[in-house]
């Protein structure tokens, strides 16, 4: 059984686990090392478990609990090459755990096939992920301005998609953020809006997917009723249903099974 949940979402930080028997890998670990050590508790792993730490980019959101966590733990950690650096620069002895892959690349963790891809945010070689499993595809896509064709033709269709639903765009335009951070959130290297992830959303309903977990909700240009909300509108008025829920922020959300969503679909 294939399953992915999150640990944590949101502007203080991201982290999810995709697991396949005994395979288990990290998505970002933008939590600290205690906070992803209890996670992987509650679910009777340890980070010995962990099969690679795959990292989306540098950001600390993303990354603010490596520099403890590599100092216990041995574990790989798989991002592009510009990441790969960024890493080595911010993080003492953190080189012999790095495993650089070229964006469009795959490499294979027991019977999960993992393969990197571009996304267009404030950073050099940022990256999401898709996975391939025995029972079908997984897709996590978060902080991009906008969906790169290459990933997005990619990521079309995948089971279960774990998509970035940031903001809502009138909530942002009239909120307290400074001007100059605001054209960045809606620019080209900042963050999904909610009427892009449903734009999104309906595309990859259509081509096959069955189950969406909105991610990286921003605490103040966002809600998660206003995110469902729009990607439920946008995918009634095309005629589609998925099941849908939004991330918890600082909380583990539910698992998600591709035999089950396979089912259900």
């Amino acid at each position: 059984m294939t399953t992915i949940r999150t640990f944590a979402s949101g502007s203080s930080g991201n982290a999810a686990l995709l697991s396949r028997g005994e395979t288990h890998l990290l998505i970002d670990m933008g939590i600290s090392c205690r906070r992803i050590c209890q996670s992987l508790a509650a679910l009777s792993l340890t980070p010995g478990d962990l099969a690679g730490v795959l990292i989306t980019h540098e950001h600390i959101d993303h990354i603010g609990g490596l520099a403890t966590y590599i100092k216990k733990y041995h574990t790989p950690i798989y991002c592009t090459p510009a990441v790969s650096r960024q890493l080595a620069y911010r993080l003492a002895g953190v080189e012999p755990l790095l495993r650089p892959m070229e964006l469009g690349e795959k490499t294979v963790f027991g019977p999960v096939e993992a393969e990197i891809l571009p996304t267009s945010h404030d950073c050099r070689e940022s990256a999401a992920w898709h996975f391939t499993a025995p029972e079908g595809r997984v897709g996590y896509l978060t902080d991009t301005g906008y969906i790169v064709e290459e990933t997005g033709r990619r990521l079309l269709g995948a089971d279960v998609l774990v998509l970035e639903s940031n903001h809502d765009v009138e909530m942002l335009r009239s909120g307290p953020y400074p001007y100059p951070l605001k054209k960045r959130i809606l620019g080209e290297q900042g963050h999904l809006s909610n009427d892009a992830a449903a734009a999104f959303a309906v595309e990859s309903v259509r081509a096959g997917t069955r189950a969406i977990l909105l991610a990286h909700l921003s605490d103040e240009n966002n809600t998660p009723r206003r995110a469902l909300e729009t990607v439920e509108a946008a995918l009634r008025e095309a005629g589609l249903t998925v099941s849908l829920a939004a991330a918890p922020k600082a909380a583990m959300s539910e698992a998600y099974s591709l035999e089950d969503v396979r089912c259900s679909g």
